[in-house]
């Protein structure tokens, strides 16, 4: 397996969505950053926010495109280009409405799934082989019409109080897991991420 490189934490730019459900993917780089004690720079010809951690084989590039979601790849394939590395070195952290919250779901290729950021991703790197890590965000309550209905609102909603809890088991599993992902592959990993389950 080619080393972990880059990883690409899905989302949409600007104070307006931050915190939302949509924006899981900023949190988990956000958290790493933190813990790392850096910050992220703009880097307008990745169109993205960019931080590094670590250092020798376990440094890696977070990138946060700025792009909003629906043009995700723009900024992934950018990044790539100009590092000079392939997918085989990116992982892609994006929220799943599809799952509920606290099941995450690491796979090593596959489709868009009907997300946006990813079938930008898949559109701009004109293949669906790179590593995705799906964070659950649960689905609006109610028939598929309803649902269909609530599903902007619900997406672009903040987490509720409730659902805070669960989240933070999820963000720290997340950051964990992707050490495990640098240290033993993805399959490892993920027979851990793919099991997770929080704590009531």
């Amino acid at each position: 397996m080619a080393p972990l490189m880059l990883l690409a934490g899905l989302g949409n730019p600007g104070n307006n969505y931050a915190g939302t459900r949509h924006n899981v993917g900023f949190m988990v780089l956000d958290q790493l950053a933190a813990a790392a004690s850096t910050s992220f720079r703009a880097q307008g010809k990745l169109h993205a926010e960019l931080a590094d951690i670590g250092q020798g084989a376990k440094r890696l590039r977070l990138l946060k495109p700025q792009t909003f979601m629906n043009e995700s790849g723009r900024s992934i394939r950018a990044s790539l280009d100009w590092y000079g590395w392939n997918i085989e070195h990116l992982l892609v952290i994006v929220d799943d409405m599809d799952l509920p919250l606290g099941k995450l779901r690491l796979r090593s290729s596959g489709s868009a799934g009907g997300h946006n950021g990813l079938r930008s991703t898949i559109q701009h790197l004109g293949s669906e082989d790179f590593a995705r890590l799906r964070i659950g965000i649960g689905a609006p309550l109610g028939n598929p019409e309803e649902r269909r209905e609530r599903t902007v609102g619900h997406v672009l909603g903040a987490f509720n109080s409730a659902e805070q809890g669960v989240l933070d088991q999820v963000l720290r599993e997340v950051c964990s897991g992707i050490e495990l992902i640098q240290t033993d592959g993805l399959e490892k990993a993920g027979n851990r991420l793919n099991g997770f389950r929080p704590t009531a």
